[in-house]
C-alpha cells in the first residue's frame, strides 16, 4: 500500500471529536494542523447525533451523524436529516478495476489485541449510551422530528451493551478452527431436521409412556449432549458416550406415571392424588412387573382411592401428605418397570440425531469449492496474546442472497420463504460486532446471509413453541455488568451469544457462525491464562459441573491474575454438585446469596420481545461465587466496598417495578435436575431461569 493510501485510510478511519473537543469513539478527528478550534455545533444538532469532523483526504471539514451514519459537507439542518448524502464515498463500492485497498481499509476494524496504545495514539473518551437529554418531552417534540425521537426511544434508550470495553483476557495463540463455514441452505436443512427430531421425541413420549415431553427437556438435552459430544455438527449430537442422556432420562422419568404440576387449591390436590393412584395402578398392570411390585403398587393405589371416597373434609395439606406418601411407596416400582422404555426413547433420539448429522455434513461438503482434508493437529503455540474471535481455516463459498426489509422496529430477513426477525437495535449491534470481528468480508457481501444463519441457529436451538427457550438465553442487568467491570475488571462473558452479550468478548455455543460476530468459541474449549471473567452458565447440571472442573484446572495452572465470578441458581433441595464443588474449592474467595424476587434478569428473547417484557424477577435465589487464584485475588479482591456496589447494582430498577411484581408462566420452566418435590408444601419444579451469559 502506498503512503498516500495509508494516509487516507488512517484519516477516514480516525476518531470523531465531540463539541467540547474531547475524543469520541466514532468518526475521524479534526486535523492536528488546524490553527484554531472549530466552531461548536448547536446543542440540538449534537443531541441528534451530529459532530464536526475533518477529512484528511479532502483537507476540509464535514459533518457526520453517528446514529444514521450520514455524512454532509454542509452544516446539517434540523428536520432534513432524511436527506442521505455520502460526500466522502464511504459507502460506495470501489470502481471496477480501481484500487480496492482503500475500501478494505475503511471497512477493517482492528481486533482488541491489535489496539495497543502507540506513542501518537489518542485516548478515546467513553461514550455512555444511556445519557438522554434532561429536557421536557414536549419541548423535545418541538425541536426534533418524530423520526429522530422514535430512534432515541426505540434504539438508543434500549442499548444493552458496551462494545468499547477492551479485553484483559490473555490466551495462548492457537491455529484457526476446522469448522465448516455456515451456509443458508445447510442451516435451512438443519432447521427442518431439528424440527423433525423434536416431533419424534414428542411421539415417542406419547406412544411409550402416554405423557407430553417435559417442558424444555429437548433443549436441555442439546445442552447436556454438547458437553461431551465429539461430533462435527454444531447443534445435533452425533458422537457421545454414554448414548443414554442422563438429563433426558431424568426428566422423562420424573413425569412418570403423571406430571406433578404446581398445586394451588384443595380440589387440584385431590384430583392429582386420584390421577397418580390410577395411573400407577394402570401402569403396573400393563408392564412386566415383579409380583412384589404389583402387590405394593396395587395395595397403595386402592387404599388411596378408598380414602378419597371416605374422607371429603380433608385439607389441601392432607392431600399433599398423602400424595408424598404414595410417591415414596410406588415411585421405585413404577420407575423400575419404565426404565427400559425411557432408555429406549433416549437411545432412539440420539441415533436419529447422529444420522441427521451425517447427512448434513455430506450435503455441506458438497457445497464447498475446496472440501477440507483431515488436518493433523498442530502443536500449541507458546506465544501469549489477547483473546481474539474464532477464525475458520476453511474459506467460505459464495452465499445466496438474503432479503432484508423493516417492519416498524423489526428487521426481517427472508431466505427461501423462511423469515427470521430481530429488532433494529440488535440488528445494529450485530453489524458492529461483525465490523469488529469479521476479517474475510470487508464489503459486507455475506453479512445478511450470516445474520440469517445466526438467527435461524438460535431459533432451532430454542424451538418454535410459544415462549419456548426464552429461559435458555438470559443475562444479568446492565447495572450489574457495569459494576463487575468497574470494580472487578470483568471484560469477558464465559456463556453468551452475539444476541445477548454485553461485552464484545465472549464465549458461545456455536463457533462456526458466532465467530464472525466476536465469539471466542465454547468455554470448555477456551483456556485463558489471565483475565477477569463473568460466568452465568446454562442451568444444566452436567454443564455446570464441567464448568467448575474447567475453572479449577485453569486456576491451578496459571500464576497470572485469573478471576471467575460465577452466577448459578441456589438450589439446595437437593444441592447441585457444581455448587457443592465450588463451595469446597480452595479457590473460593467469597460467596453471597441474592434472595428470590429481590433481583431481576434480562429476557432471553431480548432481540425480539416487547420492551415491557425485557426484564423479569428471578423466582429462585442466585448464588454468586468468586473463584480466584492468588494473583487474581490480589488484583480483584471482593472487598466489602466492592461487594456493596455489586449488591446495590443488583437491586431492580424502580422504573420497572410495576412490570416485575410477579413472573409470568412464560418465565417458569422445569430445571435440568431432579425436580421431585422434597416437601409437601412445594410441588412446583425448579425454574430454569437464564442460561447463557
Amino acid at each position: 500500500m502506498s503512503n498516500d493510501s495509508q494516509g487516507s485510510v488512517k484519516g477516514e478511519a480516525a476518531m470523531m471529536l465531540s463539541p467540547s473537543g474531547s475524543a469520541s469513539s466514532q468518526g475521524p478527528p479534526l486535523s492536528p494542523s488546524t490553527a484554531t478550534k472549530p466552531p461548536e455545533l448547536p446543542d440540538e444538532l449534537v443531541q441528534a447525533g451530529w459532530a464536526k469532523c475533518w477529512s484528511r483526504r479532502e483537507n476540509r471539514p464535514y459533518y457526520f451523524n453517528r446514529f444514521t451514519n450520514q455524512s454532509l459537507w454542509e452544516v446539517p439542518v434540523l428536520g432534513q436529516h432524511d436527506v442521505i448524502s455520502d460526500p466522502l464515498g464511504l459507502n460506495a463500492a470501489p470502481a471496477e478495476g480501481g484500487d480496492s485497498t482503500l475500501g478494505n481499509g475503511q471497512r477493517k476494524r482492528r481486533s482488541s489485541e491489535e489496539q495497543a496504545a502507540g506513542p501518537n495514539s489518542v485516548k478515546r473518551a467513553k461514550v455512555n449510551p444511556f445519557i438522554f437529554p434532561s429536557i421536557p418531552l414536549s419541548l423535545y417534540l418541538h425541536v426534533y422530528p418524530m423520526e429522530v425521537l422514535k430512534f432515541f426511544i426505540v434504539v438508543v434508550l434500549s442499548i444493552y451493551w458496551d462494545l468499547d470495553i477492551q479485553t484483559n483476557a490473555v490466551i495462548r495463540e492457537h491455529p484457526p478452527a476446522n469448522h465448516l463455514p455456515p451456509h443458508p441452505e445447510i442451516e435451512l436443512q438443519r432447521a427442518q431436521l431439528v424440527t423433525k427430531l423434536r416431533q419424534h421425541y414428542h411421539e415417542l413420549c406419547h406412544q411409550r409412556e402416554g405423557i407430553d415431553p417435559p417442558r424444555e427437556s429437548f433443549n436441555r438435552w442439546l445442552l447436556e449432549r454438547k458437553v461431551i459430544d465429539k461430533g462435527h455438527d454444531p447443534l445435533l449430537p452425533s458422537d457421545c458416550d454414554p448414548v443414554i442422556s442422563p438429563s433426558m432420562f431424568r426428566e422423562v422419568m420424573n413425569d412418570i406415571p403423571i406430571r406433578l404440576s404446581r398445586i394451588k387449591y384443595k380440589e387440584e390436590a385431590r384430583k392429582l392424588l386420584f390421577k397418580y393412584a390410577e395411573a400407577a395402578k394402570k401402569m403396573i398392570d400393563s408392564r412386566n412387573a415383579s409380583p412384589e411390585s404389583r402387590k405394593v403398587v396395587k395395595w397403595n393405589a386402592e387404599d388411596t382411592m378408598s380414602w378419597l371416597r371416605r374422607d371429603h373434609s380433608a385439607s389441601k395439606e392432607d392431600y399433599m401428605d398423602r400424595l408424598e406418601h404414595l410417591r415414596q411407596q410406588c415411585g421405585p416400582h413404577v420407575a423400575a418397570v419404565a426404565k427400559d422404555s425411557v432408555e429406549g426413547i433416549c437411545s432412539k433420539i440420539y441415533q436419529l440425531s447422529a444420522d441427521y448429522s451425517r447427512r448434513l455434513r455430506q450435503t455441506h461438503l458438497s457445497l464447498l469449492q475446496d472440501p477440507p482434508t483431515e488436518a493433523c493437529a498442530s502443536p500449541q503455540q507458546s506465544r501469549l496474546v489477547y483473546c481474539y474471535p474464532v477464525r475458520l481455516v476453511i474459506p467460505s463459498p459464495p452465499l445466496p442472497r438474503v432479503e432484508l426489509h423493516f417492519e416498524n422496529d423489526m428487521a426481517c430477513l427472508r431466505f427461501r420463504g423462511e423469515m427470521v426477525k430481530v429488532n433494529r437495535g440488535h440488528f445494529s449491534k450485530l453489524e458492529l460486532l461483525y465490523r469488529y470481528s469479521c476479517i474475510d468480508d470487508p464489503r459486507f457481501e455475506k453479512f445478511l446471509s450470516r445474520v440469517w444463519c445466526l438467527l435461524k441457529r438460535y431459533q432451532e436451538m430454542f424451538g418454535s413453541g410459544a415462549n419456548e427457550g426464552t429461559g435458555l438465553q438470559g443475562a444479568l442487568p446492565v447495572a450489574v455488568f457495569e459494576a463487575l467491570n468497574r470494580q472487578f475488571g470483568v471484560s469477558f462473558e464465559c456463556f453468551a451469544s452475539p444476541l445477548n452479550c454485553y461485552f464484545k468478548q465472549f464465549c458461545s455455543a456455536f463457533p462456526d457462525i458466532d465467530g464472525f460476530f466476536g465469539s471466542r468459541g465454547p468455554f470448555l474449549s477456551f483456556s485463558p491464562v489471565s483475565g477477569s471473567f463473568e460466568a452465568n452458565p446454562p442451568f444444566c447440571e452436567e454443564l455446570m459441573d464441567a464448568m467448575v472442573k474447567h475453572f479449577e484446572e485453569l486456576l491451578d495452572q496459571s500464576s497470572e491474575p485469573l478471576s471467575f465470578i460465577v452466577f448459578v441458581p441456589e438450589w439446595r433441595d437437593p444441592v447441585t454438585p457444581a455448587l457443592t464443588r465450588m463451595e469446597a474449592s480452595r479457590f473460593l474467595r467469597h460467596q453471597l446469596s441474592i434472595p428470590a424476587y429481590e433481583h431481576e434478569y434480562r429476557s432471553g428473547s431480548q432481540h425480539t420481545c416487547k420492551r415491557e417484557e425485557m426484564y423479569y424477577r428471578a423466582v429462585h435465589g442466585t448464588a454468586v461465587l468468586f473463584l480466584q487464584n492468588d494473583a487474581g485475588f490480589a488484583k480483584w479482591a471482593p472487598t466489602p466496598e466492592r461487594m456493596a456496589e455489586l449488591m446495590a447494582a443488583y437491586r431492580p430498577a424502580s422504573s420497572r417495578t410495576s412490570s416485575l411484581s410477579s413472573p409470568g408462566p412464560a418465565h417458569i420452566a422445569p430445571g435440568d435436575r431432579d425436580c421431585t418435590p422434597k416437601t409437601t408444601s412445594d410441588w412446583s419444579p425448579h425454574p430454569l431461569g437464564l442460561v447463557i451469559g
